[in-house]
């Protein structure tokens, strides 16, 4: 079992950082990225905190956390990494433990499990997985999916508005043509794909106003390399837009890795706009135009509901969706500045 001084060493921070990360110290001045990195060492190398005091409830809650991506997947897209610490900081807070779940073998091993009083799944699942959820456990909570509406509460986010309104943005700016990168998501042994919402609203959106046009839309995976893989392929049809939007920051970085290595300068050249404001969107050249989403509330929003359920006994399902903000930095240009 690891300590604190072999954290601090590790991830090379003082003593006193680490014991006020661990406790959620709200007055504690450290970068998001730093803490990120503490509470993964801490994960790493099996931290046990130290046993908290009692709840008032007459016998400690257990809930348990379904991890759909692996743990090398959150480092290489923090979305979900954030909404789960979102989920761990509430439960510290309130002094729930809180049991972890992985897929093994490409599926859930839940046989062997403590009886727990309900499950927070975060990610996207199939029909057999959330049937063998529904079965095992009392209380289902899902984060960034909302499966059969009328049974399961959960907690999404607003990507139809976020997608609009980023549109909206670029086109203020006098773009008209207007590109898109994005990625899949599949689930089920057999992965079936699944339709991205924002993909959908772009090329209905654009299509309403008679802008949208296939050439400019890209699909690979949500991460770093395929954005960069997908910039590399728009580049080598050399029918660039004028604007991209990105369906996640990691992949803006891998785009504007490869718009420098072809002279491509953002924004003069190429205007984008990210998805997620991730840490180091703040600290990209230029800064990243993203959409704001608000992972580490839907991680607090879904533990809430799901004390709703075991404290005040409510039945019927409610679905939160929690809103975004577009936050403007950098990389993008009004056209008529660009033809100057």
């Amino acid at each position: 079992m690891a300590t604190i001084t072999e954290i601090a060493q590790k991830a090379n921070v003082s003593i006193a950082t680490v014991s006020r990360v661990l406790n959620y110290d709200k007055s504690l001045s450290i970068s998001e990225e730093k803490r990120k990195l503490i509470l993964e060492t801490a994960e790493n190398l099996d931290y046990q905190p130290p046993k908290r005091k009692k709840n008032n409830l007459k016998r400690p809650l257990s809930i348990g956390l379904i991890h759909w991506y692996t743990m090398q997947q959150e480092l290489d897209d923090t979305y979900y990494l954030s909404i789960r610490l979102g989920i761990e900081r509430t439960c510290y807070e309130k002094q729930i433990d809180l049991v972890k779940i992985f897929k093994t073998n490409d599926h859930y091993e839940l046989d062997n499990l403590k009886p727990l009083d309900g499950v927070i799944a975060v990610g996207k699942f199939s029909d057999e997985e959330i049937k063998q959820f529904e079965v095992k456990f009392p209380i289902v909570i899902f984060v960034d999916s909302s499966p059969e509406e009328a049974k399961f509460d959960s907690v999404v986010i607003d990507f139809e508005s976020s997608m609009i309104k980023a549109i909206d943005y670029i086109l203020n700016l006098g773009h008209q043509r207007i590109g898109y990168i994005g990625g899949r998501e599949y689930i089920g042994k057999n992965l079936k794909a699944l339709g991205e919402r924002r993909e959908i609203v772009f090329k209905e959106y654009l299509t309403q106003k008679g802008l949208f046009n296939p050439r400019n839309v890209f699909v690979g995976s949500f991460t770093i390399e395929s954005g960069y893989a997908l910039m590399k392929q728009a580049i080598e049809q050399n029918h660039l837009p004028t604007a991209f939007i990105i369906a996640s920051d990691g992949m803006a970085i891998g785009l504007m890795k490869a718009a420098y290595e072809a002279g491509i300068r953002i924004p003069k050249d190429l205007s984008i706009i990210g998805f997620n404001d991730i840490t180091q969107s703040q600290y990209t050249i230029p800064p990243l135009t993203t959409v704001k989403v608000y992972k580490e509330f839907m991680g607090q929003t879904s533990v809430e509901l799901l004390l709703e359920r075991v404290q005040g006994q409510r039945t019927i399902a409610k679905k939160i969706t929690i809103p975004t903000e577009l936050v403007i930095r950098e990389s993008c240009i009004s056209i008529h500045v660009k033809g100057e």
